[in-house]
């Protein structure tokens, strides 16, 4: 048994294991080979994020997947490379607009060389991974733009927020499914798809990468409030200082609204305060770690990599198979 990519997940099998890191390998100097430009500064900003590691979810998919056909096929690495790149170019532009001062554990690009060159940075990476993904065929382009779009609207959904009378967990659950579901099931869309598996396989790789997607990023969402070191690089409670909504505190803020429990509205009232005071924000993760939210978040993100587990059902038992199925269970142990 070996422990490769993300979260210590076990390969059980040599050959899968070989292939696997030979594929990340190849990811990592496609990735290098990619942000490299004419112009140093370029090249030293573009490879700011990619220099500082990073757990290479969607490549790791991407490769997996590939089992399921031939995975020595030329399109299957400059499409992982195609994927990472468009995650890497989101986190250019989440950090302007969260305003952001760490990635990865380093000064974020905006933090280092201001805004304008973060968000051009960013697009300097959806460019080169358009130029990787022209070579991929009209296909690929179009599986591409439609992630991408179902991507950004995820983005703005989240900015806009629910509508009128729009359950506010629900809304969040369709934000997660374009934002960060959208883009890892194209990695395993597109892992399966350049091997050459059949389409039944594809299509329940596909599936299968939205509904992990979802679950990994509810697992922020629980780690965000419940850890002692984020994974991220962040510290624990960054997304509460900065006050972005994330699923424990919809849970709360549903829970008071519905109960009106006395402890319930002074915690809202409490997070609707000044949390960069560090007494406020300290006390605030206290209570939200011990609240019945956090469980309720928890519970949500197994359900989500239950679903995805049961959705691989159909496909033939390997040891590819067993891998996707024990991330399921790295992204739960991840949530606590």
């Amino acid at each position: 048994m070996t422990v490769v990519g993300p979260f210590g997940l076990s390969v059980r099998d040599h050959a899968l294991e070989a292939d696997v890191q030979a594929g990340l390998a190849a990811v990592e100097s496609g990735l290098l080979d990619a942000t490299k430009s004419g112009v140093p500064f370029i090249t030293e900003a573009a490879q700011h994020l990619v220099r500082a590691g990073g757990k290479r979810f969607r490549p790791l998919l991407a490769m997996l997947a590939a089992q399921f056909g031939d995975p020595d096929t030329p399109g299957v690495v400059p499409a992982a490379v195609v994927v990472e790149l468009t995650h890497l170019a989101t986190l250019y532009h989440d950090d302007v607009m969260d305003e952001a001062d760490v990635r990865r554990g380093v000064d974020s690009a905006n933090t280092r060389w201001g805004n304008s060159v973060a968000v051009l940075t960013g697009d300097f990476l959806f460019a080169r991974a358009s130029h990787i993904l022209a070579d991929l065929g009209p296909e690929a382009v179009r599986i591409q733009a439609e992630a991408f779009e179902r991507l950004v609207t995820g983005q703005i959904l989240e900015t806009a927020g629910p509508g009128d009378g729009r359950d506010p967990v629900e809304h969040y659950l369709d934000v997660m499914r374009g934002k960060t579901g959208s883009l890892i099931a194209v990695a395993c869309r597109f892992g399966a798809m350049m091997a050459g598996a059949d389409e039944s396989a594809v299509d329940i790789l596909t599936q299968y990468g939205e509904r992990l997607g979802v679950a990994f990023q509810l697992a922020d969402d629980v780690l965000d409030i419940a850890s002692d070191s984020h994974e991220s690089g962040k510290t624990p409670g960054t997304d509460l200082r900065e006050g972005i909504p994330t699923l424990p505190v919809l849970h709360l803020r549903a829970q008071a609204a519905a109960d009106g429990k006395p402890d319930d509205l002074e915690l809202v009232e409490l997070l609707d305060g000044d949390l960069s005071d560090d007494a406020r924000h300290a006390e605030v993760l206290r209570r939200l770690r011990a609240h019945p939210a956090l469980d309720q978040a928890r519970r949500d993100t197994v359900r989500y990599a239950e679903e995805a587990r049961a959705t691989l059902a159909p496909l033939p038992e390997c040891y590819a198979k067993a891998a996707l199925e024990e991330m399921c269970d790295a992204v739960v142990h991840r949530a606590g």
